[in-house]
């Protein structure tokens, strides 16, 4: 049998518990505390949203499938799509919720051919990507891979490709199988239906095991009610009923307590003195405050780039407040072995971008092309709301397979125009349109090779023209 990766200290599953939270902690002591809380838990009350909406709430225009099920969505990503911030629209995706609580779950992949990138990544509750199955890491060749939660203590069975163990009760699997051009279409549908996500006792065609006790879901929070809302705590503390505490964790979580941020306890706002509800407030707001500051500082100087916010536990180092960027910023990427997204967010002067006010180009050289195993684009998102945005060419990226139908300059670059308004006939093959206000660009590197990984490759900038 295959060793089993990310090997975890099982604790038992708590469930909701009616007791109420309570705390003793003075208003400066809270406000610290629930600032501390917020940047730890964003992330997991986010994924907890987009959870629920995806595979929970069937009236949800955005529900994907039932848990253990994997849904193929033959099609890339639109401004329609709005619950994940900076989506792909590189890859048509397959999503599926593994719940791990009763039993394993199975995940086949078929053989596919080798010049086709394809990743499924493995996201935990915590928004850690503690593994992943595709083109990189294990392969075109298929293979059957086995998925253990952290209460499992049976014997696991012999005959997988792998076996690997999940430090939470629930994790997402993002699929993602690269499109040549629209005409590829039917040749990832046939792909996509190779995947298949299925409980062991199913894969093994025996009777199913008993199911996991029914969980009272909790209405999550949209995404703006959590920067402002004490029922934050209290959907944080439903999530982590389903987060094994880690053994680093430990000395966090006491200290979380003291607000009443535990594990499956009803975290009550109206039990709170009005001077303790102001003091929480304010520490959600310090921890925006904290996040702006990283944005607008190392992020925005290329200090820290996307590849430091995603990725592994172990990578991560408890990181929080990076885990808490790499969330608001797009919510599950890649680990930077897998993908590198470089953002455009000012131009070559530091101005930031807004395509009310200016025109933008990006020249190309052959050496500036991202160095990537498979292949590259510059994707475009209105700002603040960093999703994709509607343009009359229904174009919302420039990449890789494109590069035969983009106009070559003379000297053998090629300038791509990022704008509001058409550039001209003439050049509208190389056209990226631009809200017609702030935007960011971001370049996404799938696969990248060890210059983009090492910073020896530099990315081209952006150069503006005032409208």
């Amino acid at each position: 049998m295959k060793k089993i990766l990310a090997l975890v200290v099982c604790t038992p599953l708590l469930l909701v518990s009616c007791s109420r939270s309570k705390t003793s902690v003075s208003p400066e002591e809270a406000r610290a505390l629930a600032k501390e809380a917020y940047i730890y838990g964003n992330p997991l009350v986010d994924n907890y949203r987009i959870i629920y909406n995806y595979f929970v709430d069937s009236a949800n225009p955005e529900f994907k499938a039932r848990f253990n099920t994997v849904r193929n969505i033959p099609k890339v990503y639109t401004p329609e799509d709005k619950a994940v911030q900076t989506p792909n629209s590189d890859t048509p995706y397959s999503m599926a919720c593994l719940d791990l609580r009763a039993e394993p779950v199975v995940i086949t992949v078929p053989a596919i051919e080798e010049n086709r990138y394809f990743s499924i990544q493995l996201i935990d509750g915590f928004t850690h990507n503690f593994y992943y199955i595709g083109s990189r890491t294990t392969g075109n060749t298929g293979g059957n891979y086995l998925f253990v939660g952290p209460d499992w203590t049976a014997d696991l069975p012999a005959g997988f490709t792998e076996v690997v163990r999940c430090e939470t009760q629930f994790a997402v699997a993002v699929i993602r199988t690269q499109l040549f051009d629209p005409s590829d279409l039917e040749n990832v549908k046939n792909v996509q239906a190779g995947y298949s996500v299925k409980t062991l006792s199913a894969f093994r065609q025996e009777a199913a095991l008993a199911p996991a006790k029914k969980i009272d879901f909790l209405q999550p929070l949209s995404k703006e009610d959590q920067k402002s809302s004490l029922l934050f705590f209290d959907q944080l503390n439903f999530w982590l009923q389903f987060c094994t505490v880690h053994p680093s964790e430990k000395e966090l979580t006491d200290r979380l307590a003291k607000i009443g941020v535990v594990p499956g306890k009803t975290f009550d706002a109206e039990a709170l003195s009005p001077e303790l509800k102001d003091a929480m407030l304010a520490g959600i707001q310090d921890a925006w405050k904290a996040l702006d500051d990283l944005r607008t500082g190392d992020i925005k100087s290329g200090r820290v780039t996307s590849g430091d916010l995603f990725g592994t536990r172990e990578f991560l180092k408890n990181n929080y407040l990076y885990r808490f960027a790499g969330a608001a910023i797009g919510i599950y990427g890649n680990s930077r072995d897998e993908a590198m997204y470089p953002f455009y967010q000012v131009d070559s002067g530091g101005q930031p971008l807004d395509a009310s006010k200016n025109s933008y180009t990006l020249t190309l050289r052959p050496e500036d092309l991202p160095p990537v195993n498979s292949f590259w684009s510059f994707t475009m998102y209105e700002m603040p709301a960093s999703l994709l945005t509607p343009n009359p060419i229904n174009r919302y990226l420039i990449n890789s397979p494109m590069l035969p139908k983009l106009k070559m300059n003379k000297d053998r670059t090629i300038t791509l125009y990022i704008q509001h308004q058409s550039p001209g006939k003439d050049k509208e093959s190389n056209w990226l349109p631009a809200p017609n206000g702030p935007f960011m660009v971001v370049l996404r590197l799938y696969w990248p090779k060890p210059e983009a990984i090492n910073g020896t490759w530099k990315r081209p900038e952006l150069t503006s023209s005032p409208l």
